[in-house]
């Protein structure tokens, strides 16, 4: 049986809503509930492998104060007929995009953003430079 990979636009949009949805603080249950759906439908909108409908996205952006637009945000512009993933290494932003999904990367970005002391802020930004040319090496 061939497994079937989820569209990288659709992988997208629901990594946004998720981005979105950890950032207010909100569960995949609890934005389910607003949805009247389950948890899982949730986590399969927001992995890309179920596709969001247009008045399905709306109602996502009302709940979690967003425009329908934010989730296109970082889109590569090759979206035509060639797919985003074949030119992922051409994308500067796709890296970005795919570490502010995972837990980790909002945690630091969330906590960096309440440094409020540019000088501090910038220490910070060169700290993890050192430790990710140390790891490197």
């Amino acid at each position: 049986m061939i497994k079937k990979v989820p569209n990288p636009i659709d992988q997208h949009v629901g990594s946004r809503v998720r981005i979105r949805r950890v950032l207010v603080g909100m569960s995949q249950e609890k934005l389910g509930e607003a949805l009247g759906l389950t948890f899982q439908q949730v986590q399969k909108y927001e992995k890309g492998t179920n596709r969001i409908g247009a008045s399905r996205l709306q109602q996502i952006a009302s709940i979690l104060g967003v425009t329908i637009s934010f989730f296109f945000e970082g889109l590569p512009p090759e979206t035509g007929a060639v797919h985003a993933a074949e030119h992922a290494d051409e994308s500067d932003t796709s890296h970005v995009i795919e570490f502010l999904s995972t837990t980790e990367g909002l945690q630091l970005n969330k906590a960096f953003a309440r440094i409020k002391d540019p000088k501090v802020r910038r220490r910070v930004v060169d700290l993890v430079s050192t430790l990710s040319q140390e790891h490197a090496a």
